[in-house]
């Protein structure tokens, strides 16, 4: 089948290379002709394991091919994606949809036959049917459906997320249209994929309420692990007696600084202004968002408190800056909180990520990057581990320490033993732990 991909962001990049991966043949469509010479060229602008040979493969290929022709591209698809971004709209926290309109508007212009619409982009209910009115109102002759396929990639698991899905979502109202995606998605069909086939308006929401119920066990776990600090109690070992049970499962219970990235703070924000739209508010993810926001302003201050209430004059090392590991995305990190912080309250801030330091250099002005955890920590007064990349869940300790002015280690995301790191004199504290 054919497929155009309109927007080569993380969602279209993704889509389109595993669906050319799965044998259809995909070209993925952007305005801005110095991305795709670059893609062209196999230079890919994100940072995903994997992606790259991905590409490579689907381009070696020739079912993988990047233009910025939309008009020839749409004529010749079975499906459209529409893959641009959705961020939320400065004001009001609602989700900005100029570029889906936008988007729509003119693969409407390019219609020559049968083809479905499909929104692969976060987008709030009632958005498939706006699409669908743009798309008559510039070319009522077309012949078309709307369809909704809401995304559910984790950044750093996109690739395995894709091709090995919990389940595909899919809201259309036609059989044609279901025929069309089913045969799109039948490689699936060998894993026994749940295929969800539903109307536009719930697909549309079940992408965001996915989000907001993960985000809430995300922030539950935090306030937990707050309590467990006054009670005397270990977050880890509560986590985990709950994740045990299946009606909850252990995945999110993970406490830390905060959640951020592309999609929970944008999505969660845009779920409670359209519930509050329509008559019917979600208390709950209007709170998770407020506390969430207030959490990650709160961990210099755990920071500062460890260094004895006051970091001006010292220098504080920290270890990863991206929201989470194996991306290099700074959207909403807790990072973008916490240092700044600090270095209002006198601190030099040098610091080390194993992706994210070119993004994140322009957005932390003053920050000293380094090229290793060890490098960073010299001559430091703190180490705040801030994002749990794998080359910091094994560092020696012993020689990070020696070079250190101070021997005070903030571990944000509980990567480490508290006995084993206070039995090599450091000064030592974590999350929701004594």
């Amino acid at each position: 089948m054919n497929i155009a991909m309109i927007g080569t962001g993380y969602v279209g990049l993704v889509s389109g290379a595993c669906f050319a991966e799965f044998g259809s043949t995909v070209t993925c469509v952007d305005l801005n002709a110095n991305k795709i010479e670059r893609l062209r060229n196999g230079e890919i602008s994100i940072y995903e394991p994997g992606l790259d040979d991905l590409v490579a493969k689907g381009q070696k290929s020739g079912r993988l091919r990047f233009t910025t022709d939309v008009a020839g591209s749409v004529a010749v698809a079975d499906a459209v994606f529409l893959a641009v971004g959705t961020p939320s709209r400065r004001g009001d926290g609602h989700a900005d949809l100029r570029y889906v309109e936008a988007a729509a508007f003119e693969v409407a212009k390019a219609l020559t036959g049968y083809t479905v619409i499909v929104t692969k982009s976060t987008v709030p209910v009632g958005t498939g049917r706006r699409v669908a009115e743009l798309v008559r109102e510039s070319n009522p002759a077309a012949a078309f459906d709307v369809a909704s396929n809401p995304e559910f990639l984790r950044e750093g698991s996109a690739i395995g997320d894709f091709m090995r899905p919990d389940r595909v979502v899919i809201g259309c109202e036609s059989d044609r249209a279901r025929e069309v995606l089913r045969e799109l998605y039948r490689p699936l069909y060998l894993l026994e994929t749940p295929i969800v086939m539903t109307d536009l308006e719930t697909a549309e929401l079940t992408k965001y309420a996915a989000n907001a119920f993960l985000a809430t066990k995300i922030t539950f776990i935090n306030e937990i692990a707050d309590l467990c600090e006054k009670l005397g109690a270990n977050v880890q070992d509560v986590a985990r007696g709950m994740g045990l049970d299946g009606r909850i499962g252990k995945k999110f219970l993970h406490a830390g600084p905060g959640y951020g990235g592309s999609c929970f703070p944008k999505d969660t924000l845009a779920l409670a202004r359209t519930a509050q739209d329509a008559g019917s508010p979600v208390r709950i993810v209007e709170t998770v968002v407020q506390i969430n926001d207030r959490r990650k302003g709160a961990m210099a201050g755990r920071i500062m408190a460890a260094c004895g209430g006051s970091v001006r004059g010292k220098t504080i090392a920290v270890l990863g800056v991206a929201f989470k590991p194996n991306t290099d995305d700074m959207r909403d990190a807790p990072s973008l909180s916490v240092i700044p912080a600090l270095q209002d309250a006198g601190a030099h801030v040098r610091a080390h990520d194993p992706a994210a330091m070119r993004e994140a250099g322009p957005l932390l002005p003053g920050v000293e990057w380094c090229d290793d955890a060890y490098q960073t920590a010299e001559g430091a007064h703190a180490v705040a581990l801030l994002t749990e990349w794998n080359e910091f869940r094994g560092l020696d300790l012993s020689r990070l320490g020696a070079s250190m002015a101070a021997r005070v280690f903030v571990d944000l995301r509980n990567v480490y033993r508290p006995e084993a790191v206070r039995g090599l004199g450091f000064e030592y504290s974590s999350i929701g732990r004594q």
